[in-house]
């Protein structure tokens, strides 16, 4: 048997590929992330990933999907708190940390389309659905959807922020966890009811 069938023979290569890939994006940036080095660190021949992914814009697209899930899970976490506001102050504050915690990932995820593929509309079994039906919860149904793209755009602004250290000294001097709460508990307070 050849080295490269050997080698090839992994399992689930597209997934050890991917979690590959995420290490190494959050170990040595963008830049370091190669089919040829996720190849090397699954343990596989460097033609292997090419089974899987056309390019590194189309790993990067996977990886960027495991980040989707990756954040959504940590949304539905947050989102148990028993009071309805509550649950959305802690979904603020966990995508926050989430970006702060996986900078890399955070901007593949979230920067311009990858391989020119517009990006996917949100739906239920997302991050941005978990979001959705949190706030359908609290504010009446023709305030709904701009109350979403307000409670989204107010805590992806804040993350970015954070992680692009563009905030003011004052803010930036509170622990991320603490302005996160603080800034997402205000608007939470502040919806119609």
């Amino acid at each position: 048997m050849s080295t490269e069938k050997a080698t090839y023979h992994h399992g689930k290569l597209r997934d050890a590929l991917v979690r590959t890939a995420l290490s190494l994006l959050e170990e040595s940036g963008v830049e370091a992330l190669t089919l040829r080095a996720a190849a090397r660190g699954a343990g596989v021949s460097a033609m292997a990933p090419y089974r899987h992914f056309a390019d590194k814009a189309d790993l990067l697209a996977a990886v960027a999907e495991q980040g989707y899930a990756d954040l959504r899970d940590r949304l539905a976490r947050a989102d148990a708190a028993a009071d309805p506001r509550q649950a959305l102050v802690e979904q603020g504050v966990a995508y926050v940390l989430f970006a702060l915690e996986r900078p890399a990932l955070f901007r593949i995820m979230f920067g311009a389309p990858l391989g020119g593929m517009p990006p996917k509309p949100p739906t239920a079994g997302t991050a941005y659905g978990i979001l959705a039906a949190r706030v359908a919860g609290l504010v009446p149904e023709e305030k709904r959807e701009a109350a979403v793209v307000a409670a989204w755009s107010l805590v992806h602004g804040l993350a970015c922020l954070t992680v692009d250290g563009r905030l003011t000294p004052q803010a930036d001097a509170a622990s991320p966890e603490t302005l996160a709460r603080q800034v997402t508990g205000l608007f939470a307070a502040g919806l119609p009811a």
